[in-house]
């Protein structure tokens, strides 16, 4: 029965996405005598990025050696693994290709390269030209690294196993719980409230994803960093066409952003998808591009960092937008290194947005963050690969709750 473990406390999680239920689960195996409880807004766990991310489980390759996200994605990646097959879920290890399609693109990936070796990728493999064709035989470029234990799993169908061990365990995964009130206690503790009910914890997790410098805000955390919302659109290649990809293909990014480019990505139940883009959002939660909330939009970009920003990055902004708004060109960049696809190929598939935490001067924030206010610790920034580190953030954030609060 939910409400049996007393003697360890209490300890709210706000946010049932995939790190905020990592972070309880690792809550509840340190305090097994704790009354953990997850709260959400929505009617079901992973609704938002962990629903709409596109599957994949990063073996490392890009993240600065020693940053958290280096570290957090190499334990990540152990764990899920373990994870996915205690509970008997798919974990497709189908490889990867990150390609320099230029050879103006080769000290880019070299750099990657760099990364990846002192991040301890598996298996990693530098290939000519000629090479790479020999594992996927419809793409060209320059060169490529191929990392052959990146896998694809579905996030939602982990999500959902992490609840469910929550449950069975005794502790809450209480849904359609929107958090509108956070109240520091004097003497210790947080009261989190709804429209409707009140819960009372002595410690609290905020893991809200593209809410979570609201509710963060709400426990006294400072103003930035600020979520920016990017959609993410996706085409999928028709079920005939799929056999143009036998893993993921990858360009090699722009350095200047936190996002990969348009890449192609084999779905665990099938299926490769193409995408994603990078467009500012008119919503918070906007998937489609009808969805836009007037409200949500002007707190966007009254933020002061949003002018740094745009006077940085416009032009690509609009190169952002066209992609959006023209099939042909947003499949002109996938087609460099897939010249057999066409736009007949591809049909719409749904879009995913971003939580990118935005700086005051208007930096992309690249690391994950994690502030501390009291009772409170906040996950300020987890994009990608969060969901590949999502048990290992769930160590980290777990022994920083119960360091900071002296348990």
């Amino acid at each position: 029965m939910p409400g049996r473990h007393t003697d360890g406390g209490r300890i709210g999680v706000v946010g049932a996405g995939i790190v905020g239920l990592a972070v309880a689960r690792r809550l509840a195996q340190l305090r097994p005598d704790a009354q953990i409880t997850v709260v959400d807004k929505e009617d079901d766990v992973a609704v938002h990025q962990t629903g709409h991310n596109s599957g994949v489980v990063h073996a490392g390759l890009y993240y600065r050696p020693g940053s958290l996200k280096a570290q957090l994605c190499t334990r990540g990646r152990g764990l899920l693994r373990e994870f996915c097959a205690e509970h008997g879920l798919g974990y497709d290890e189908c490889g990867k290709l990150v390609v320099a399609r230029r050879p103006e693109e080769l000290p880019a990936l070299a750099e990657i390269e760099r990364r990846a070796t002192a991040n301890g990728v598996p298996g990693l493999r530098r290939l000519s030209g000629e090479q790479l064709r020999e594992v996927e035989p419809e793409a060209v470029g320059e060169a490529a690294l191929h990392s052959p234990r990146t896998a694809v799993v579905d996030y939602r169908a982990v999500a959902r196993a992490m609840a469910e061990e929550l449950r069975r365990k005794g502790h809450e995964v209480r849904l359609g719980f929107e958090v509108t009130g956070l109240r520091r206690e004097p003497g210790g503790g947080v009261v989190v409230r709804s429209d409707a009910e009140a819960l009372a914890v002595d410690r609290l997790v905020v893991c809200a994803g593209l809410q979570s410098d609201r509710v963060s805000r709400l426990a006294g955390d400072e103003a930035g960093p600020a979520i920016v919302p990017f959609r993410g659109e996706y085409h999928r290649l028709v079920p005939e066409r799929t056999h143009l990809v036998r893993g993921l293909i990858y360009p090699v990014p722009d350095p200047r952003y936190p996002f990969l480019g348009v890449h192609f990505t084999r779905r665990v139940g099938g299926g490769v998808d193409v995408g994603p883009n990078a467009v500012l959002a008119l919503a918070r939660e906007g998937y489609r591009r009808r969805d836009v909330r007037l409200g949500e939009f002007w707190e966007t970009v009254r933020w002061p960092g949003m002018r740094p920003l745009a006077r940085q990055h416009w032009r690509t902004g609009i190169a952002e937008i066209r992609g959006s708004l023209s099939r042909r060109v947003f499949l002109a960049a996938a087609r460099e290194f897939v010249p057999a696809l066409t736009e007949d190929d591809v049909r719409p598939a749904p879009a995913g947005v971003r939580a990118q935490a935005v700086d005051r001067d208007g930096t992309l924030v690249d690391d994950f963050r994690i502030h501390a206010v009291g009772p409170v610790v906040a996950v300020r920034n987890a994009p990608s690969p969060a969901a590949t580190s999502a048990l290992a953030i769930g160590e980290h954030v777990a022994d920083r709750v119960l360091t900071e609060r002296g348990a």
